[in-house]
C-alpha cells in the first residue's frame, strides 16, 4: 500500500473537521475492482467515523459507491485515505471522486446492496484461514473454539460459493443458513470484523458435517467426534475423501506406503506425484528445503501447493518414494481451511491431499457425486451441508532451483478468476475466449475487466466438458451479458472449438480463430506489457502440440512480434507425427520418429516394440504425411532414448524425468562447462535441424556417456539455440511461453546464459502451459485488430 496518509492525525485536526464541515458539500466516490467480500464497506464506515463525515457506503453489482458530506479539504483527505489504506485483500482497478448536488446526511451508514444494471466487478477468489480466525479457533472459551467453519471478512470461501453479484449472503450458497442472534449482531455491527461477513456462522447456527463409509452408511454425525474419527481412520491406513472449499480431496497418512499404493491403484494414478499437506511450517524443515519466497507463498492468503526440493537426508518417516516416484520435489501445502487446521493439529503428521476424482476427471464437488463416485476410491467420505457453486482444484506454484524464478503451474483456488493488469488498455466490450483442449480455461472480458477461469483440465472426457460448461454458464449467470465476439483455437476438433461454433450460431455473433502458438506469445507479451514496444520482440513458444497455419502440428516455434503483427521466424525442423495422441502418451514413438532411418538408433529402439509393432510402425512412417515441430515430443524422444520411460502414465511425465536427470547433474556440477557454450551448425539452420542433435545424443549413448550429462547438455543446447535465434533476428527482448517452460532448469539456464545480453520475459500471474491460451486469444485479438 502507498504511504498511510491518515497516520498520526492529531486531535486538533479531528476537531478542525467540524469547522471544515460547516460549509459541507456532497461528494460521490465510485470504486471498481476486487472490493466485495474483503471488508471494504466496514473499512469505509470506520474511516468515515474517524473523519467525522456523514453519508453512506454500499455495494452494487458494479462496485462500491460512497456518498458523503464534507468540506473540500476533508473530502479530498477522506477519498485519498480510502484509496491508500484499502483492505489488504482488496484490489482497486479504478476510482473516481466528484462533487454532486447537495444532500443532507445526519450520520454515516452502510446501506443495503443494490443490484440494478449490469455487473461490473472483479470476482473475489477464495482465501485461506486468516490469523485472527486461527487464533479464535484455538482459544478455549471462544464461542468458535474448534468450530471447523470459522470465517470472517478476511478469509474463507468467496468465488466457490457465489451465485450472483453483488457478493451478499443471499447471493451465495450460505443463503440457507439462518444466523443465530450473536452472529447476526456481529454481522450488523459496522465496528465488528465480521460485519457483512457473508460466510459468518458459529456452533449455534452451524455448517454441519457427516461421515459416511463407502457403502453410504452414516458412521458419525457428532461434530465433536468427527475430527478424532477421521484421524483414527488415517492411523488405520484408510483413505478419506474430505469436502473442502472448491471440492473433495482424497486423503491418507503420508507415512503409510501401503495406503498410498492403494490410493494409486484405486485412482488409476500409477506414478503422478501426490500433494502433501503438512500440519504447519515447522514440520517441513526435516523434509524439504525452504527459502523465504517459498515460505511466503505457503503462508499467503492463496495458500497454494508449492513444489519443494526434497532434502538428501529427508525424514524416513514419510513414504517419499511412493509420493513422488523418481522426482526430487514434492508438492506441499499447509492447512488452508479451519477444518484442515483442526484435523492436522490432532493428527500431527503429514497427509496425502490429492484432488477427489478418478485420474483425468474433474474434481468432485457435489455431495451426491462424492457418495456415488468417490466410494470407489475412498473408504470414508466426509461431507458438509455448505454447497459449492463452482469447483476448483488447488493452485500449484514452484520456484526455480537457482534463480528462484516464480513458475505458476496451475491457476485455480486462491487466484482464479482474478486477473489485474492496469497497464493493458481494454475496450468496453464483452468478449469470450474459449482456450484450448488440455489444461483448459476460458477468459471473459466484460466492462474492461478480465476474468480468467480456474484450471478446467483436459476436455477430452465428457465429465470435463460438462464441468467446463457448468463453470462457463456460472460466469454468464454472474454477469448476465452474452459476448459480442467469440475467440477460439484453430484446431477444429477441440471441444472448445465445437462449443465456440455452437455459441456463435446461437447468439449470431462473430467467431474468430486464433493460432495456438500466437495466442501463447500474445499472453506473455500482455503479461509483460510489451505490445507497444518499438523494437521487434522474439517469442520462443515451445510446447507439445498445436495446429499450425500450414495444418502441421507445431510446438517448437520462434516468432517475432512487431508493429501489431505476429510472424513465424523459424521453427524446429519437422519430423513425423503419427498415431495422433498416442504419440504424446508413448515417448518411444517420438524416439522412433526422430531417429527414423538411423541405423545406430535401431539397437536402442528395437527392444521397445513387439515385432508386430515394429513392422507396422515402420510401414506407417514410410507413408506418413503429418509432421510436427514439437519440442515437447523432442523431450519425450530423448527421455525414451536414455531409457527413462517409454509409456507415460500422465501428461509431461517424460519431460519431468528428463529434467530431473539433468538437475541431478547440475547439483553435482553447478557451473555449465565452458566447452558446452558454443553454437553448433544445426542451431543456425532454418528450419532448425533437430535430427542432428538426436544423432549426437545417440552417439553419446552408444559411447556410454553419463546419462545425466547428456540430459544436462541437451538443456544447455536448447538455450544456445534460443541465443542464436535472438542474435540472428536482432531482438534484444525475448519472451518465453508454452508448457516446455514449466521446466525450471530451462528457466535458470536462460537467466544465467541469456540475461547477460538480452532482456527476458516469463509469465507473471499465469502458467506457461495451455491455461494461458484463452487469455492469449483475447490479447491477440486486441493487439492485432
Amino acid at each position: 500500500m502507498i504511504e498511510d496518509v491518515f497516520t498520526n492525525i492529531s486531535s486538533s485536526k479531528s476537531s478542525a473537521a467540524t469547522v471544515k464541515n460547516a460549509a459541507a458539500k456532497s461528494w460521490h466516490i465510485y470504486i471498481e475492482g476486487m472490493v466485495q467480500g474483503v471488508g471494504f464497506r466496514p473499512f469505509v464506515y470506520q474511516l468515515a467515523k474517524q473523519f467525522k463525515v456523514t453519508g453512506w457506503v454500499n455495494n452494487s453489482n458494479n462496485g462500491v459507491h460512497i456518498e458523503f458530506n464534507g468540506g473540500d479539504s476533508i473530502a479530498k483527505e477522506f477519498y485519498e485515505a480510502i484509496i491508500q489504506q484499502a483492505p489488504d485483500l482488496s484490489a482497486i482497478t479504478k476510482h473516481s471522486f466528484a462533487e454532486i448536488n447537495h444532500k443532507p446526511f445526519q450520520s454515516f451508514e452502510i446501506r443495503e446492496s443494490e443490484t440494478h444494471g449490469e455487473a461490473n466487478i472483479l470476482i473475489t477468489p477464495d482465501f485461506a484461514i486468516c490469523e485472527g480466525c486461527r487464533v479464535e479457533l484455538k482459544t478455549p472459551g471462544n464461542r468458535r473454539y474448534q468450530y471447523p467453519f470459522i470465517t470472517c471478512t478476511q478469509c474463507g470461501p468467496r468465488y466457490s460459493i457465489i451465485r450472483q453479484v453483488p457478493y451478499d449472503r443471499r447471493n451465495t450458497t450460505m443463503d440457507i443458513f439462518e444466523m443465530c442472534s450473536l452472529c447476526s449482531s456481529e454481522y450488523h455491527d459496522p465496528l465488528n470484523r465480521r460485519h457483512f461477513s457473508q460466510t459468518n456462522s458459529c456452533t449455534d447456527c452451524a455448517i454441519t458435517m457427516r461421515l459416511f463409509n463407502s457403502n453410504r452408511n452414516l458412521i458419525e454425525e457428532n461434530q465433536a467426534k468427527i475430527i478424532s474419527k477421521v484421524c483414527e481412520l488415517w492411523n488405520e491406513g484408510k483413505i478419506v475423501a474430505i469436502k473442502g472449499i472448491g471440492g473433495y480431496l482424497l486423503t491418507c497418512d503420508a507415512a503409510n506406503a501401503i495406503a498410498i499404493k492403494e490410493l494409486r491403484l484405486r485412482k488409476h494414478r500409477p506414478s503422478k506425484p501426490f500433494a502433501v499437506m503438512f500440519p504447519e511450517i515447522n514440520s517441513l524443515h526435516n523434509v524439504v528445503q525452504l527459502d523465504e519466497k517459498e515460505i511466503k507463498e505457503l503462508k499467503s492468503h492463496q495458500a497454494p501447493i508449492v513444489l519443494l526440493q526434497i532434502k538428501n537426508q529427508a525424514s524416513s518417516k514419510f513414504a517419499l518414494k511412493d509420493i513422488a516416484p523418481g522426482l526430487f520435489r514434492i508438492g506441499v501445502m499447509l492447512p488452508y481451511t479451519p477444518l484442515y487446521v483442526l484435523l492436522m493439529e490432532q493428527f500431527k503428521k503429514p497427509i496425502i491431499a490429492t484432488s477427489g476424482n478418478i485420474s483425468n476427471a474433474p474434481i468432485v464437488f457435489k455431495d451426491e457425486d462424492a457418495l456415488n463416485q468417490l466410494s470407489r476410491v475412498a473408504d470414508y467420505i466426509l461431507v458438509n451441508n455448505r454447497k459449492i457453486a463452482v469447483p476448483q482444484d488447488d493452485s500449484v506454484i514452484k520456484y526455480s532451483m537457482q534463480t528462484k524464478q516464480r513458475i505458476m503451474l496451475r491457476h485455480a483456488r486462491g487466484f482464479a478468476p482474478l486477473y489485474i493488469n492496469d497497464k493493458i488498455t481494454l475496450p468496453d466490450r464483452t468478449i469470450l475466449a474459449t482456450g484450448a483442449m488440455q489444461k483448459s480455461s476460458f477468459t471473459l472480458l466484460h466492462h474492461r475487466n478480465i476474468h480468467i477461469s480456474q484450471y478446467l483440465g483436459d476436455t477430452e472426457s465428457v465429465d470435463a466438458q460438462n464441468n467446463f460448461e457448468h463453470t462457463f454458464n456460472h460466469f454468464l449467470q454472474l454477469f448476465e451479458s452474452p459476448p459480442e465476439i467469440i475467440l477460439a483455437d484453430k484446431h477444429p476438433d477441440y471441444f472448445t472449438s465445437h462449443l465456440s461454433d455452437r455459441l456463435s450460431k446461437k447468439w449470431s455473433i462473430p467467431l474468430i480463430k486464433v493460432q495456438h502458438h500466437e495466442a501463447h506469445f500474445a499472453a506473455v507479451l500482455a503479461e509483460n506489457n510489451l505490445f507497444n514496444e518499438a523494437a521487434p520482440v522474439l517469442g520462443v513458444i515451445w510446447d507439445g502440440t498445436g495446429l499450425g497455419n500450414d495444418r502441421q502440428i507445431w510446438g517448437g516455434e520462434f516468432f517475432v512480434f512487431h508493429e501489431k503483427k505476429f510472424n513465424r521466424l523459424n521453427h524446429v525442423g519437422y519430423f513425423d507425427w503419427f498415431l495422433g495422441d498416442k504419440m504424446a502418451r508413448e515417448p518411444r514413438l517420438s524416439a522412433l520418429s526422430l531417429s527414423y532411418g538411423n541405423k545406430e538408433a535401431e539397437e536402442i529402439n528395437r527392444p521397445k516394440f513387439s515385432t508386430t509393432e515394429w513392422n507396422n510402425y515402420h510401414q506407417l512412417l514410410s507413408k506418413n504425411t503429418m509432421n510436427t515441430s514439437s519440442i515437447g515430443r523432442v523431450f519425450d524422444a530423448i527421455a525414451s532414448l536414455l531409457g527413462l520411460i517409454d509409456k507415460s502414465s500422465f501428461e509431461g511425465e517424460a519431460a519431468m524425468l528428463l529434467e530431473e536427470l539433468a538437475l541431478g547433474y547440475f547439483r553435482q556440477h553447478p557451473d555449465v562447462p565452458h566447452n558446452w557454450l558454443k553454437w553448433n551448425e544445426w542451431m543456425q539452420q532454418n528450419p532448425v535441424n533437430i535430427k542432428t542433435l538426436i544423432i549426437e545424443i545417440i552417439k553419446d549413448i552408444k559411447h556410454k556417456k553419463n546419462k545425466a550429462e547428456i540430459a544436462a547438455r541437451f538443456h544447455v543446447n536448447l538455450i544456445l539455440l534460443i541465443q542464436e535465434e535472438a542474435v540472428t533476428s536482432n531482438c534484444n527482448k525475448i519472451c518465453f511461453s508454452g508448457g516446455v517452460f514449466q521446466n525450471e532448469l530451462l528457466t535458470d539456464l536462460a537467466e544465467n546464459i541469456l540475461s547477460k545480453t538480452h532482456q527476458l520475459y516469463f509469465h507473471r500471474q499465469l502458467p506457461a502451459n495451455d491455461e494461458n491460451i484463452s487469455f492469449g486469444q483475447l490479447m491477440w485479438y486486441l493487439a492485432t485488430k
